[in-house]
């Protein structure tokens, strides 16, 4: 199997180059550095025996965060590697690390380019964060002798569905047999690696990293200061991480806002770069009085609509926000991260689709820090219904900080494991 699926690899790599090729027309970084994926980078001289983190994009990239600064500080000596898929995840890594991790972009699975890259980058430990099961890389690892681990691994039901076709049963449990360790995020997500194959005495449950994240000091600071400028008393939301489908019905729940809420703002930040100017022409032939991040830096008070069109800077708007909806939840995304408002103790709203986060959100909903709408006629009705209870709003916002707080050591149990596997 694992023979016709590298086959299968070859065939389409051409496609692969053309897809590369096309997705350049909307985001000049893929053109750049494309050669990464197939294996061919210069690495430095330093890099033996070093810690390899691979973190698919901005996401991974931020949950992985406080496990990157852990392993500075404990392992200061050896040389780090992270690796990424997107160019977003690619400049998250450099705004958080600069110069002091090695970037390079993860090959595609091909057996040649796969161990052109361990040969560059010969990793002492492969840490793997979240979802990732590429069989020719995963039997790579293990024929160099390279400890692998997936870590804060979770496994949604559709990924679930996706690993369990009989055609691919046998490779995936091959592939997981290559994996020394799975720390999962959970119980559910502990049960689903085993029902792909992953051996039941590899896997355990360490909690989510991203309960770790560290929360910006000067955030709080930044939002006040947002407020301020704007108004406190201004009636504020948030729409982050929103894709194309879902934003329209965002500017529509605003439009029906502002009828009960004349003085309303609505800051809306695209999930990739390439909606930017989407989103603004939409934003601008609906009517509103609209600003940008870019342009203005700040909402003016005659805003009625702020497009944050940069990467990075969502968690001082966060904080000065009311209320927070968090995108890709609208549509079958499977949602984004909640926690980044959550550990600021802003409340929060989802739609139906969360299942890349269901454990989080759910226990935020339970617990009483977020509220889940069901359909996107339903958004703008509870983003105006919040707004003017402050009661309700202020108290989902503690709920929300307190199940962040709640949850917390998630590196410190992943990294006594990463000890154990390095003194072995």
């Amino acid at each position: 199997m694992r023979f016709l699926y590298t086959l299968a690899m070859y065939l389409v790599t051409p496609l692969i180059v053309l897809r590369l090729a096309l997705r350049g027309f909307r985001s000049r970084p893929y053109y750049w550095r494309w050669a990464e994926r197939f294996g061919f980078f210069k690495a430095p001289l330093n890099l033996r025996d070093s810690l390899w983190v691979h973190a698919v994009s901005v996401g991974e990239v931020n949950a992985a965060e406080p496990l990157i600064k852990a392993l500075k500080r404990d392992y200061p000596d050896a040389p780090l590697v992270v690796t990424t898929v997107t160019p977003t995840g690619t400049a998250r890594v450099r705004q958080l690390f600069g110069g002091s991790v090695f970037h390079v972009y993860l090959p595609y699975d091909l057996p040649y380019a796969v161990n052109r890259f361990l040969a560059g980058v010969r990793p002492r430990l492969a840490l793997i964060v979240e979802t990732e099961i590429w069989p020719n890389l995963y039997f790579a690892c293990r024929r160099r002798g390279i400890p692998l681990m997936i870590v804060n691994a979770r496994l949604s039901e559709r990924s679930l569905r996706g690993y369990r076709p009989r055609p691919l049963r046998g490779m995936v449990r091959a592939a997981l047999g290559c994996v020394d360790m799975v720390a999962a995020q959970s119980r559910t997500d502990a049960a689903r690696y085993r029902l792909i194959g992953a051996p039941a005495d590899r896997v355990m449950v360490c909690g989510n990293l991203k309960y770790d994240m560290p929360v910006p000091q000067d955030a709080p600071v930044a939002g006040a200061r947002l407020r301020e400028h704007w108004g406190a008393s201004r009636p504020v939301w948030i729409a982050a991480s929103t894709h194309e489908g879902e934003e329209q019905a965002v500017l529509e729940a605003h439009l029906a806002v502002l009828k009960g809420l004349p003085d309303a703002l609505l800051l809306i930040a695209p999930r990739h770069p390439e909606r930017f100017r989407p989103l603004e022409n939409a934003v601008r032939s609906l009517g509103f009085a609209a600003g940008s991040y870019s342009v203005d830096g700040m909402p003016a008070p005659s805003h009625q609509v702020f497009v944050i069109d940069a990467m990075g800077q969502l968690m001082p708007f966060y904080a000065a926000a009311g209320l927070a909806f968090v995108g890709g939840s609208l549509v079958p995304i499977g949602g984004h991260n909640v926690l980044e408002p959550a550990s600021l103790g802003t409340p929060v709203l989802v739609g139906p689709q969360t299942f890349n986060f269901e454990e989080i959100t759910v226990s935020l909903i339970e617990e009483g820090g977020a509220l889940r709408v069901p359909d996107r006629e339903s958004l703008g009705e509870a983003v105006q219904r919040l707004l003017l209870d402050d009661e309700r709003r202020h108290g989902m916002g503690r709920a929300a900080r307190e199940v962040f707080e709640r949850e917390h050591g998630a590196v410190g149990r992943l990294m006594e494991l990463i000890a154990a596997k390095l003194q072995n």
